[in-house]
């Protein structure tokens, strides 16, 4: 293991792998273009996952990792010192208001690259098979709240079906109460109130739910029956409605619903997986917790085994809109056509008016965690973040929480909120979702499963019974990022046949349901 990371021929900076001491020597090794190692006397202390500088960087210089500019320095950096928030901000970018003003600026559609399917038996999964075709990886019952007003009576049912009362029933994973703050005081044709209703429509029609009680209280803005409308439910989903001023308030309602329940549960219990083709995934990008490893082993790694399942023709969706800012120019030029490059930006562009609407910036991020983990700009953070892409086309571009219905890279709009943006992934329809992490994030998302993946050993080694796969042996030298890539990918594999994650063990991902909630409430 070396003790620094060159990243790319010319980076004015290296990542280091362990804690650095002034005084000591470390070496780059022959990452530099000509061969030559560069040796660098260490002047500060730098942690584990921070950046050291490989040369002298006057007053105002750009500095660049992955072969990319992540921020500007701010007074003179003298080789061997590090480089962080004391001495690097970030540049100004140029203002953007609105997409037609942005598109000039950025190559669209220039750089393609076939992903070749690899030699050997096709692979495969244990998967439910819905009417509609879709294919998915959990048999849940959700409870689909219209409304806030009625999230705690869905809370109240949910609670009797914990523990050992579905023993009876092995086929069925669980019973969800899907909760949240909104569904009254909306405009439901507003862009807020689409949004929620996308969001709900789309757990109520995932792959992942083999039944639906949809839960409302009667006088809401976002009535029961206009969710169940046009939500594209599968017809082999059992769906029941009720409203509880229509049932006899909270408590007749829960005995109600316990009832319907029921019933629901042996034709649920009764449903088999069966083996069905990769390419039947609908798999999830997320990150949280980011630290300095994050885009030098988890995301990359994430990266591999995503382009593999799009080789063999599964999506495999990128989210967190706030998260690739200042690297989108990578993903434009990945997109199958300008006019999906062209959608990416509209979104940028989008987020960069709403940001400052609510006076701010799109540079507030990283966040103080994520700093502490050694990332300084929110230009290094989004490099790093969309690693985890892998090299795929660009082939689709989606509103939050919208069908994921294209085969191959998609891009979700989402905020880079976990839980919203995971959200947002499941209710398009991802049916499993690799969350990675360096701080120690501790995501689910019933109904699908969250695979956590350790960007460092420390961090695995400190919370190992909340994350599925480390990454950091790729830093430590004992697994390559081929290697851990292909194990993601097997590991997506298995969960979708049904193995448990750490999450679902715990019984985590009802209260991480949260959706976007944007515009106007009265």
């Amino acid at each position: 293991m070396s003790d620094v990371i060159l990243l790319a021929p010319h980076d004015d900076v290296a990542v280091a792998t362990r804690d650095l001491v002034p005084g000591e020597s470390v070496t780059t090794g022959d990452g530099e273009s000509d061969g030559n190692p560069t040796v660098v006397v260490v002047r500060d202390r730098v942690p584990r996952g921070h950046k050291v500088a490989l040369r002298d960087l006057p007053l105002g210089s750009e500095v660049r990792k992955y072969g990319q500019v992540i921020g500007r320095t701010t007074r003179p950096v003298p080789a061997g010192s590090q480089v962080h928030v004391h001495n690097l901000e970030m540049p100004r970018m140029p203002d953007v208001p609105g997409a037609s003003d942005a598109a000039s600026d950025y190559a669209y559609a220039t750089e393609h690259r076939e992903l070749p399917v690899p030699e050997g038996e096709r692979p495969t999964f244990l998967g439910y098979r819905r009417a509609d075709g879709r294919v998915g990886t959990r048999n849940y019952v959700a409870i689909v709240t219209s409304v806030n007003c009625s999230a705690s009576t869905a809370r109240f049912v949910a609670d009797q079906f914990r523990g050992r009362a579905l023993a009876q029933f092995p086929h069925v994973d669980g019973v969800v109460a899907l909760t949240h703050g909104s569904g009254c005081g909306l405009v439901p044709t507003s862009e807020g109130g689409r949004t929620l209703l996308r969001t709900l429509r789309g757990y109520a029609a995932h792959p992942n739910v083999g039944g639906v009680l949809v839960l409302g209280l009667g006088c809401e803005m976002l009535q029961v029956d206009a969710l169940v409308a046009e939500a594209g439910i599968p017809a082999d989903t059992l769906v029941r409605r009720l409203v509880i001023q229509e049932t006899g308030g909270i408590r007749a309602t829960v005995r109600a619903a316990v009832a319907e329940i029921e019933a629901m549960l042996p034709e649920l219990d009764a449903r088999r997986r069966e083996v069905c083709d990769v390419s039947d995934l609908v798999l999830g990008l997320n990150c949280g917790g980011s630290d300095g490893y994050s885009g030098i082993t988890a995301n990359p790694a994430l990266g591999v085994a995503s382009d593999l399942l799009v080789a063999y023709g599964a999506r495999s969706v990128l989210a967190e809109t706030p998260e690739v800012y200042g690297a989108e120019h990578l993903l434009t030029r990945r997109a199958v056509s300008p006019e999906v490059g062209r959608r990416l930006i509209d979104r940028i562009a989008w987020w960069r008016e709403y940001a400052a609407a609510g006076g701010g910036t799109l540079d507030n991020n990283p966040s103080p965690g994520n700093k502490a983990g050694g990332l300084t700009t929110i230009l290094e953070k989004s490099l790093g973040a969309v690693a985890k892409a892998g090299s795929a086309d660009l082939a689709a571009v989606y509103q939050y929480a919208e069908p994921i219905d294209t085969p191959g890279l998609g891009f979700m709009d989402t905020p880079g909120y976990d839980p919203v943006s995971v959200t947002g992934l499941v209710a398009g329809g991802a049916t499993v979702v690799v969350f990675t992490t360096g701080r120690g994030s501790v995501l689910g998302c019933k109904p699908s499963p969250s695979i956590k993946v350790a960007t460092n050993t420390a961090m695995y080694l400190r919370m190992h019974e909340d994350m599925d796969l480390n990454a950091g042996r790729i830093v430590d030298g004992t697994a390559s990022l081929a290697e851990v890539g292909r194990e993601i990918f097997d590991l997506v594999l298995a969960v979708a046949s049904g193995r448990e994650t750490v999450s679902e063990e715990l019984d985590l991902g009802q209260d991480e349901f949260q959706p976007w909630l944007l515009g106007t409430v009265t």
